[in-house]
């Protein structure tokens, strides 16, 4: 018989993540958590005051999965190394995001790339005012494009070309001239990817700081 390893928060907390991925953060509890550790509830009293702090420990794992950008690096391809790797793993875990941003008592992971990602761009001439602006809009616009992303009604490519087509025959001749000519001319049967957007976006965030930093 295996001995289970000793409890820990790291291990609750990666137990807690085991959860959430499959089913959500309306899944997360004491009870359940504790069962995917085969303990029972009260044993994690131990280690987490209670919900609160489970889920405080969640929020702050989701930052340990992002790059941080080393401050002595160019800030647009430390910038942008960091957007894909959030990016990432926001997709794979897509539980965190109305989480991360909700919890009042953040943990030192999420102090911590804050502080770097902060610090990569005022050792790299960005004034206080212009890197607050730069980290809320790479954010901002890294959330957003997961939010749609992980909700699309396909995945990758599979399914848009079928999806796409009972639009478009839905559509009576004539009507929505525009953006009959986006599906017709850019997504059917052009192996149009929505993920591919991602970078195009991300590169006019950046051109548009680096006008505001010059």
């Amino acid at each position: 018989m295996t001995e289970r390893p000793s409890l820990s928060r790291e291990l609750i907390v990666e137990a807690a993540v085991r959860v959430a991925d499959r089913g959500g953060m309306a899944q997360v509890s004491m009870r359940n958590v504790g069962k995917e550790l085969g303990v029972e509830a009260m044993s994690l009293y131990h280690h987490l005051a209670g919900k609160d702090d489970l889920l405080d420990g969640l929020a702050d794992w989701i930052f340990t999965q992002i790059e941080l950008p080393d401050p002595t690096h160019p800030w647009r391809s430390a910038m942008s190394a960091r957007a894909a790797s959030a990016r990432s793993a926001l997709s794979k875990h897509s539980w965190a995001l109305g989480l991360i941003e909700s919890r009042r008592s953040p943990g030192p992971a999420l102090l911590r790339h804050h502080d770097t990602v902060l610090g990569c761009l005022r050792h790299n001439g960005f004034s206080l005012r212009l890197a607050a602006h730069a980290f809320s809009a790479i954010d901002a616009y890294v959330y957003g494009f997961v939010l749609t992303e992980v909700n699309l009604p396909f995945e990758g490519t599979d399914g848009l070309d079928e999806l796409v087509g009972e639009i478009h025959g839905s559509i009576p001749a004539g009507a929505y001239p525009h953006l009959t000519e986006l599906m017709t001319d850019h997504v059917l049967g052009r192996e149009y990817s929505y993920a591919d957007e991602f970078e195009f976006g991300l590169t006019l965030i950046l051109d548009g700081l680096e006008e505001q930093l010059g």
